[in-house]
């Protein structure tokens, strides 16, 4: 079964607490996460504790938070890397999939923390409660770029 979405927004940080940047493509590094990332570059603040490769988060729940209480959040804000577009990201569980060339495995979902509150908003931890993305693992290195489908690869 193949199924398609699309990729909203790509963001990097270059270290922990550092501006999230939107840009249009970046190379996933296979069992690094995105050049240019701080968890590639292994300067991320969770980097020895709970660190993530890649997160993706779904626009949709972005849309909602944003409507539902006015917290700052379609530009970054969110500290997550990809920003999906017409996909439930639990349906990628279990799966391996593709995105631009790149080949990404579904490792855990990744609820919000107080430091991302440290960041951003005080409100930003309870507005991602729930919907605030997964963690996913490069395992075959390729170009991303927005506007890019998802590509399931297997079945769990």
């Amino acid at each position: 079964m193949v199924m398609k979405t699309s990729i909203h927004k790509l963001f990097i940080a270059p270290k922990g607490g550092a501006e999230m940047t939107s840009v249009e493509q970046v190379e996933a590094v296979a069992e690094r996460g995105l050049n240019g990332d701080r968890y590639c570059a292994q300067t991320g603040h969770w980097q020895d504790v709970d660190q993530c490769q890649v997160t993706l988060i779904e626009k949709e729940a972005l849309d909602e938070i944003h409507v539902a209480t006015g917290v700052n959040i379609l530009n970054g804000e969110h500290r997550r890397n990809i920003v999906t577009e017409g996909i439930r990201l639990h349906e990628l569980n279990g799966r391996t999939f593709k995105i631009g060339e790149a080949l990404f495995v579904y490792e855990r979902d990744r609820p919000p923390c107080g430091y991302i509150a440290s960041l951003t908003s005080r409100k930003m931890t309870k507005a991602l409660w729930g919907r605030s993305g997964i963690c996913v693992q490069v395992i075959k290195q390729g170009h991303i770029s927005v506007g890019d489908t998802i590509d399931i690869i297997d079945t769990p």
